[in-house]
């Protein structure tokens, strides 16, 4: 079982690597993540931060050690980048960023949510965040927000929910539509978003990718997590719009290359297909950031092994 792993890893994507510098507790710094992800053939890796756009990293990674996989980050909208904030967006679609996520840490509902517990601790203590949201006092989507919806679909990127509410994600995504945004992602929807089986079924059907992260079985809280809720998630969405990042890299749990492999475990013990394992580690991610199908990277190094 673990040499089909093996293969199953290789050409994987992972849209949701939590690798470091961050002000938060990290196992592994960048170099480190892209070190492991080559060692195991991912095919690409999109950096995440909270605090900051890993995009300017990423380009300096590019240029220093270039190697076979791809490299992704975006742009957070919450407080250290001035919330959602257009100049910051433009910013990094001008470095090449493929992505915009909508408040995390700071939006609203995260805050509300760690009323009790505190998610997604820095390692020292830092201002608390400001509640944002997307929405103003009547419901209505806020003009910055129409402008980043703008910049989104004139560059072709991603829009993540970021950890909005579902019922914030509803008039976002469908003004997102409107105005011409095409990708449209909803990370870990029964985290935090509280998405019911049924509302990750509308947003499958309004062409939203679900990402579901391998920390809610992999991680420290993974034994709160079931087989069957893994399962429940990807039939709520279907397999064409699910997508298992890895949303690895905090202290305390597996590397992103190890909870992957776990949870392609868990996805064999549900008997999915080799097939649709691909399809939701791999080739849905591909779709969505804009990467050409494993068929075409085929055709294309076939092509230059001719030639040589």
């Amino acid at each position: 079982m673990s040499d089909r792993i093996t293969e199953l890893v290789k050409g994987s994507i992972d849209l949701h690597c939590h690798s470091g510098p961050s002000v938060m507790p990290r196992r592994l710094n960048h170099v480190d993540a892209i070190k492991e992800a080559e060692a195991a053939g991912q095919r690409a890796i999109l950096f995440k931060d909270h605090y900051y756009s890993v995009t300017p990293v990423v380009a300096l990674l590019d240029e220093v050690m270039p190697g076979k996989i791809k490299l992704l980050s975006g742009v957070p909208s919450n407080n250290t980048t001035g919330g959602v904030n257009p100049y910051a967006v433009e910013h990094g679609f001008k470095l090449g960023a493929r992505l915009v996520w909508m408040p995390t840490f700071s939006a609203a509902n995260h805050i509300r949510h760690s009323h009790r517990k505190s998610f997604l601790p820095t390692k020292d203590k830092m201002l608390d965040p400001t509640m944002l949201t997307v929405v103003d006092e009547r419901g209505k989507l806020k003009d910055e927000v129409k402008t980043v919806l703008d910049l989104i679909a004139h560059y072709d990127a991603v829009l993540s929910a970021g950890h909005l509410h579902i019922s914030e994600i509803w008039p976002l995504f469908t003004e997102a539509k409107e105005r011409g945004v095409t990708r449209l992602l909803v990370n870990h929807p029964t985290f935090l978003i509280g998405c019911t089986p049924g509302d990750m079924t509308e947003l499958a059907n309004m062409g939203a990718y679900l990402e579901h992260s391998c920390c809610m079985w992999a991680g420290v809280q993974g034994k709160n997590y079931s087989h069957d809720s893994l399962q429940m998630c990807i039939e709520a969405g279907g397999v064409p719009s699910t997508i298992i990042g890895s949303d690895l890299g905090q202290v305390g749990n597996p590397t992103p290359v190890q909870g992957m492999r776990y949870v392609i475990q868990m996805l064999i013990d549900l008997e999915y297909s080799d097939e649709d394992i691909r399809t939701m580690i791999g080739g849905n991610a591909a779709k969505l950031v804009g990467l050409p199908d494993d068929a075409t990277v085929n055709e294309g190094l076939a092509s230059q092994a001719l030639s040589a």
